[in-house]
């Protein structure tokens, strides 16, 4: 709507350099370009929203003070102003540095490879005998506590913030980024039990399998997250369009999945949707409508997602932001060249959903497999039953939604179907050499809110409004999220899910969109129940899948939250890229949670 959000600051340079020497920077770059009007503007502003920032730390401070708590007032002092001198001053210029990026607009602001910079620090402190691990918990506990008094502050649903954190994965040099701090965060988020801030873990195919069983005990909460990325999948891809190998080595994520990085990225991660399902289901009534063959009907599948998608990149390549001052000072290269972040910086891509791909994918195989390779179903009577809804026509529909392929099952008829669909979705992005704003279009295999709205439609949506398909789906029925099955396939279970996926090529949709699970909370009855959750992490790595998220369910408790929300007003489940609070929800996202596939473990 506007603001910048979505990307995410170089917390450690500006932690390292505290905000005086920002300032610093700002004003050698004014004496260097006296004769630029624009860019002496830009940085008066950032210095004016600097020392006004300093200003709020001294009042604080002030505050502090007089209430007797001379500890605090110690560290507002020295902090933002100054770098931090031990982990609690590091902990505390987090907060307020962060905190004041939502005052001045800007919201899903995410929290970054937060092991990787504040680890010095609390090292530091743990070498000089300053702190024992006990304390530290402590500090970071409260830090996490702090995050959840601002978690209503964004106006759409109450969690859907973007205080993401990613702890693990490699450095900037490809060395391992694991540290004690990876651990001590897993920990205490498993100790609040709150939906800030929301834990995404880097792995790789050989990530110690003790940190992945420190994650499961977590999934174990119910809490939706942590949500992994595969470092062995995401670094490559993101080289392979254009990134500097160490800057995608130091990737962190949006406010839900998308792959960005810190202080060098002004992406707009997600500018809208290519609904897959509309685009195939377009293309089977003409196709069958006109005795188009198979082949033919692929085709047009194709001319239909790039017709969506340049429709999304028309409008945004025109897009104008307002100036950031302030968070400019926290990105790396604006105060240095005098221009403001709305500008852009070193990478400007705009990200793009490509939604409910496995429903879309569906209805394709079952068109293949019934009517052009089988002559089971006449095309006629197809398309007849979807003008009715399948009113009058539940045997066919019956025959569509139980016998068709469908992704998930390690069924190449289905997954050949999900890998072409992302495929021409990535066929349209890369034929358009120029965004608008110096940057690529970034394909994805997320859905965000679109697994609702293309199904129900939404205030204001561009995108169409699917009705019955071909898969056996009735209109207004949900779209699967992100990368899972469609709602109405039976699967053998998660092994088979994390196949299917593996097929598609993931160095071509890198806008990032996991995988979607829901385990039912009897999976994690003991320690080797847990392990097995762990394992299930390490194959997702090691058979080539790019993101993983996983949920835990309990079905019956869903049910009772929605019908007694006074007795469950702490359920927390995974609703997109975000987690909040069940009883809070819209009616049909509580719906989607309840209906979405629960799996066992054997």
């Amino acid at each position: 709507l506007g603001p910048i959000n979505n990307i995410c600051p170089d917390w450690g340079t500006v932690l390292s350099r505290g905000l005086i020497g920002r300032k610093q920077v700002a004003l050698e770059t004014r004496d260097r370009m006296v004769d630029d009007a624009e860019a002496i503007e830009f940085l008066d502003c950032a210095v004016e929203t600097i020392d006004a920032v300093l200003d709020l730390a001294q009042r604080y401070a002030e505050a502090a003070k007089e209430k007797g708590r001379d500890d605090i007032a110690e560290v507002l002092n020295h902090v933002p102003a100054y770098q931090p001198r031990t982990f609690h001053e590091a902990l505390q210029s987090l907060r307020l540095l962060h905190a004041v990026i939502w005052l001045s607009g800007h919201y899903q602001v995410g929290l970054g490879r937060f092991d990787q910079y504040m680890w010095p620090y609390l090292h530091a402190d743990l070498d000089a005998g300053r702190l024992d691990m006990e304390s530290a918990e402590e500090l970071l506990a409260e830090f996490f506590v702090a995050l959840n008094k601002d978690s209503d502050l964004f106006p759409y649903d109450p969690g859907d913030n973007g205080q993401t954190l990613i702890l693990g994965g490699v450095r900037r040099d490809g060395s391992d980024g694991v540290n004690e701090l990876t651990r001590m965060a897993l920990r205490v988020a498993l100790e609040t039990s709150m939906i800030d801030p929301k834990i995404n873990l880097r792995i790789s195919p050989d990530t110690d399998l003790k940190l992945l069983c420190l994650a499961a005990e977590l999934t174990r909460k119910g809490l939706g997250f942590p949500q992994y990325s595969n470092d062995a999948v995401v670094i490559p891809a993101l080289v392979a369009n254009g990134y500097e190998i160490e800057d995608a080595r130091d990737y962190t994520v949006a406010a839900c999945w998308e792959f960005i990085i810190p202080g060098q990225g002004m992406e707009i991660v997600n500018i809208g949707a290519v609904s897959l399902p509309a685009a195939a289901d377009r293309a089977i009534r003409e196709g069958l409508a006109d005795h188009r063959g198979f082949d033919q009907i692929l085709d047009r599948v194709a001319k239909e997602i790039q017709m969506q998608l340049d429709d999304l990149v028309d409008v945004y390549s025109r897009v104008v932001l307002p100036p950031a001052p302030y968070f400019s000072v926290l990105m790396d290269g604006c105060l240095e060249r005098g221009q403001d972040l709305s500008r852009g910086l070193k990478y400007n891509g705009f990200g793009v959903h490509g939604a409910a791909s496995s429903d879309a994918a569906d209805a394709l195989a079952a068109v293949k497999k019934f009517i052009f390779e089988e002559g089971s179903v006449d095309a006629r009577e197809l398309l007849r039953a979807l003008d009715a809804n399948f009113e009058g026509y539940e045997s066919l529909r019956q025959k569509l939604s139980s016998e068709g392929p469908k992704v998930g099952n390690n069924d190449d008829d289905a997954d050949t179907m999900v890998v072409k669909l992302l495929e021409f979705l990535a066929d349209a992005a890369e034929r358009i050499e120029d965004n608008g704003r110096g940057g690529r279009v970034r394909p994805g295999t997320g859905s965000a809110m679109y697994y609702v709205w293309l199904s129900r439609g939404h205030e204001g949506m561009h995108e169409p409004v699917v009705g019955a398909t071909a898969d056996g789906r009735l209109a207004g029925d949900f779209f699967s999220a992100n990368l899972s099955p469609s709602h109405n396939a039976q699967v053998r279970g998660p092994i088979s899910v994390l196949q299917s996926f593996s097929k598609i090529d993931y160095s071509r949709v890198y806008n990032g969109g996991p995988i979607t699970m829901e385990l039912s909370d009897a999976v994690f009855r003991d320690p080797e129940s847990i392990r097995k959750v762990a394992m299930l992490v390490r194959t997702f790595a090691q058979i080539g899948c790019q993101q993983l998220q996983l949920n835990t369910l309990n079905i019956d408790t869903l049910l009772d939250a929605k019908k007694h929300p006074e007795k469950h007003r702490d359920l927390i489940v995974r609703v997109w890229g975000w987690s909040g609070y069940f009883c809070e929800l819209a009616p049909e996202y509580q719906d989607h949670v309840i209906t979405r596939h629960v799996y066992a473990m054997g």
